[in-house]
């Protein structure tokens, strides 16, 4: 595995929706395309019970997050069928829209990974 894979990393902690501090508690209770409560988010991490909205409205911040992941894959998904495929204006636009529908949830629940991970550190036991 990847060292910025390892547990103790960052990356570990976004990729895998795990509790920033411990990195043993899921954020998540279910996986992330159940659609049963798939945004729903734990308030407290299972394994060592930190509180995950640190304070009233912390997730907020985590729409910055989202807009950020969300341009990006609107800007890169209109490049590459504009610039590399010739596709038309219109049908590129259609293309990236069309394109982040799925991805929504995957962009909700890695924006708060990503937030959270920016105010806690990894403690190792």
């Amino acid at each position: 595995m990847a060292k910025f894979l390892e547990k103790g990393s960052k990356s570990y902690s976004i990729m895998y929706y795990k509790c920033p501090r411990c990195q043993e508690g899921d954020l998540y209770p279910t996986k992330m395309w159940s659609f049963k409560k798939s945004f729903h988010m734990l308030s407290n991490c299972p394994a060592c019970g930190m509180k995950y909205e640190i304070e009233t409205g912390f997730f907020w911040g985590s729409m910055y997050v989202s807009y950020a992941l969300s341009s990006a894959w609107l800007l890169g998904s209109f490049a590459v069928c504009f610039f590399l495929m010739d596709f038309s204006v219109r049908t590129s636009l259609s293309v990236a829209f069309l394109g982040i529908i799925p991805l929504y949830v995957w962009v909700f629940r890695t924006a708060r990974a990503i937030w959270l991970n920016i105010f806690v550190t990894y403690a190792q036991k």
